[in-house]
C-alpha cells in the first residue's frame, strides 16, 4: 500500500468548469454532455490552433493546476486509455484510401504528443511520461508519480483526459466514454491535503461498467470524500 496528499485539483468537461459546479456534480453525479471546448487562453493562438478538443481539455486541467514558484520543472505524468484514438483512426483511414498520411497528423497522434504540446506551450522543462493502463489507468499514473515522490519530487501533477471512441471501436468499450479531463496535484503524504491510500490485490472477475467511467469515478471518489473507491 501506497499513500500521498492530493493538495490541489482541477477538472474540465462540458458543461462543468469550475470547482464549484464539480463538487455539486459530485453529490449527484452523471456523465457530462455538450460539444464545447475550453478557451485554453493560457496557449498561445498559433499553438492553441493545432491541439484538438482532448489535448486542449488536458492541457486546460494541467494549466488549472500550475502554480507561480513551480518554474516548469514539476514532474507530469498524462494518462489516458486511448489517447487521441479518433486522429489515430483519420490515418488509418487515410492509409486504406491510398492516401497521403500527414507528418503532422502524425506527430500528434501519438501518446505522448499532448504532454508535448504542454510542454512547448508553457515552457516546461521538467520530467513527463505518458501512459495507458486499461480501467487501472488511473491507479497507474498515480503509482508512476509516487515514484517520482519517493526520488525526491516535492510535487507531482497527474492528469487524465478521455473521449469518446470513434464508431468503429464503439463495440469495445467496456465502459461509458465521455469528454472529461482533470489534474492533481500529488505530493507526498505528510504534506497539507487529502490524503488518499492504494492498494492492490489479486484480480477477479472484471466488474460491471457504472454509470461512470473509472477515471471520472476516481474524481467523485476525491470530492465525494467517500471511504473507498474499488
Amino acid at each position: 500500500m501506497i499513500e500521498f496528499s492530493v493538495v490541489d485539483w482541477s477538472a474540465w468537461a462540458p458543461g462543468l468548469t469550475s470547482k464549484e459546479q464539480w463538487q455539486a456534480w459530485a453529490r449527484a453525479p452523471a456523465l457530462p454532455q455538450g460539444d464545447d471546448t475550453p478557451a485554453l487562453a493560457e496557449v498561445p493562438a498559433m499553438q492553441r490552433r493545432r491541439i484538438e478538443r482532448l489535448g486542449r481539455m488536458a492541457i486546460q486541467a494541467a494549466c488549472w493546476c500550475e502554480q507561480p514558484d513551480d518554474a516548469g520543472q514539476v514532474p507530469l505524468v498524462f494518462a489516458s486509455r486511448h489517447g487521441d484514438v479518433a486522429r489515430s483512426m483519420e490515418l488509418l483511414d487515410s492509409l486504406g484510401a491510398d492516401h497521403g498520411m500527414s507528418p503532422t497528423a502524425f506527430g500528434l497522434s501519438v501518446h505522448n504528443a499532448v504532454a508535448a504540446l504542454y510542454s512547448i506551450a508553457r515552457g516546461h522543462r521538467g520530467n513527463y511520461l505518458a501512459l495507458a493502463a486499461g480501467r487501472a489507468t488511473v491507479e497507474a499514473a498515480c503509482l508512476e508519480a509516487y515514484g517520482l515522490l519517493a526520488d525526491g519530487a516535492a510535487e507531482v501533477r497527474v492528469i487524465v483526459y478521455e473521449s469518446p471512441l470513434p464508431p468503429v471501436y464503439a463495440g469495445f468499450a467496456d465502459e461509458p466514454d465521455p469528454y472529461y479531463a482533470w489534474c492533481w496535484r500529488l505530493a507526498r503524504a505528510d504534506r497539507p491535503g487529502t490524503r488518499l491510500s492504494l492498494g492492490w490485490g489479486a484480480a477477479g472477475a472484471d466488474s460491471p461498467a457504472g454509470v461512470l467511467p473509472h477515471g471520472l469515478d476516481a474524481l467523485r471518489f476525491l470530492l465525494a470524500g467517500d471511504p473507498a473507491l474499488t
